[in-house]
């Protein structure tokens, strides 16, 4: 079900667009037993519990727009221990405050998903279909 935030098109058509090129983009590991997400209401990082996010959040690099298309270069998520769950990967835009940073899309179907508990790094190849990381 992999999918932009409502609040995150809603937004960029209204007063606060998608920073996508110039904004810097993370890519967040998630544990979807201890997050459920409402992408109705959902609107920034802090709607994900810490708990819930695994690992350190990977700046996303060479960051493009082609046709609506959003890509960027794969990325590493470390920073992981014990053995936790995780079965999605969000994108939001780091302001430095979870409580400003807005989500923008969530990836729970991709190769490599739901991830073999023990992993102390994730790397996530984005596609190379025709929709990359996601279409606008």
């Amino acid at each position: 079900m992999n999918r932009l935030y409502d609040k995150a098109v809603e937004a960029a058509q209204k007063a606060r667009p998608m920073n996508l090129l110039a904004g810097t983009i993370k890519a967040q590991l998630v544990d979807l037993g201890a997050y459920t997400p409402n992408f109705s209401t959902d609107e920034f990082l802090a709607a994900v519990p810490s708990g819930a996010r695994i690992g350190t959040a990977a700046t996303l690099g060479s960051k493009s727009i082609t046709a609506r298309v959003f890509d960027a270069a794969d990325v590493s998520i470390t920073g992981i221990s014990g053995a936790p769950s995780i079965e999605a990967v969000i994108l939001f835009e780091d302001t430095g405050d979870a409580a400003t940073s807005p989500l923008l899309a969530y990836i729970d179907t991709a190769t490599g998903l739901p991830v073999a508990a023990g992993a102390t790094q994730v790397d996530i190849a984005w596609s190379n279909g025709s929709d990359k990381i996601f279409k606008l």
